[in-house]
């Protein structure tokens, strides 16, 4: 699958993991391609890409393993990326808002928990 803006990169497990590329990108990724059940992360507190980790249906949390590896590319695309561990945050798509005005990627999260992890490229 290609999708036009968005990296798409399969973890270990097999989930499927969708990157932002630009601001503008990141608002279509996470409003328009995102289903509102979809598991969303962002580096925190720096600027960087949208991910999202595709969902199972019924699924109430993401695997461990699969949210790592998710987690690992917000921190790789942002500029979270030179650092020894990042903070990246995740949430369900659903509780990621657009404040009104503000530029394409700027969001705000009504919930989310965070997780430590280190900045991983992507496998080759």
């Amino acid at each position: 699958m290609r999708l036009e803006g968005v990296r798409l990169y399969t973890t270990t497990d097999g989930r499927t993991v969708l990157v932002g590329r630009t601001g503008a990108d990141n608002h279509r990724l996470t409003f328009r391609l995102a289903s509102p059940e979809d598991f969303w992360l962002h580096a925190a507190d720096v600027p960087g890409a949208h991910v999202v980790l595709r969902a199972e249906p019924g699924e109430t949390e993401p695997p461990a393993r699969a949210l790592h590896e998710a987690a690992r590319l917000a921190a790789w695309f942002s500029d979270a990326r030179g650092q020894a561990g990042a903070d990246v945050r995740w949430t369900r798509r659903k509780y990621v808002r657009r404040p009104r005005g503000a530029p394409a990627g700027t969001v705000v999260l009504k919930r989310f928990r965070t997780v430590r992890v280190a900045p991983e490229p992507p496998p080759a």
